[in-house]
């Protein structure tokens, strides 16, 4: 199986790739960016005992994949694994989410009472767009990804049907 594993996570970090095989033996046979490794694992209760090219470290890990806390010889780190199989079902996520994600639709008939974003404005997964009005209620519409208010497609005072679009990210 194939890992992608990215130490302290960041955006820009660039993660390596480790293939593991099990063989009929139980031994394993692995591999770090194409190079081969001498690996055994043993579980010690709550802990794991990874023997990486002759090198001993007692591993605790909490939480669970793609991202998990991990403590060896004392040190605490956040540690990103994903297999083939996470990965390309999150890329299927994001691309077909995507084109519905970036316009975002009014989800009832309404009026438009206050912008709360301008064109060119960044904004973030879950932060408000506009405040709409429905059946004497305030509604504030949310975004749902990401991304750069690329247009909006209504002005504060105007009345939309359910299902129009609303605002446009890039």
């Amino acid at each position: 199986m194939r890992y992608y594993v990215t130490l302290d996570p960041d955006p820009n970090a660039r993660p390596v790739t480790v293939e593991v095989v099990e063989l009929p033996s139980g031994e394993l046979r692995a591999s770090i960016d194409g190079r081969a490794v001498d690996v055994d694992v043993v579980p010690l209760g709550d802990q794991l005992s990874v023997r990486v090219d002759g090198q001993v470290v007692d591993l605790t890990t909490e939480g669970a994949p793609p991202d998990i806390g991990a403590v060896a010889s004392g040190h605490r780190s956040y540690v990103r694994v994903e297999s083939e199989r996470m990965r390309a079902a999150a890329q299927a996520r994001k691309s077909g989410a995507s084109g519905s994600e970036k316009t975002v639709k009014s989800p009832m008939p309404g009026r438009v009472v206050k912008l709360l974003v301008a064109k060119g404005d960044e904004v973030a997964v879950g932060q408000g767009l506009l405040v709409l009005e429905a059946m004497k209620m305030e509604n504030e519409v949310r975004a749902k990804t990401a991304g750069t208010i690329a247009e909006i497609h209504v002005k504060a005072g105007a009345t939309v049907e359910g299902g129009a679009k609303l605002v446009s990210l890039a």
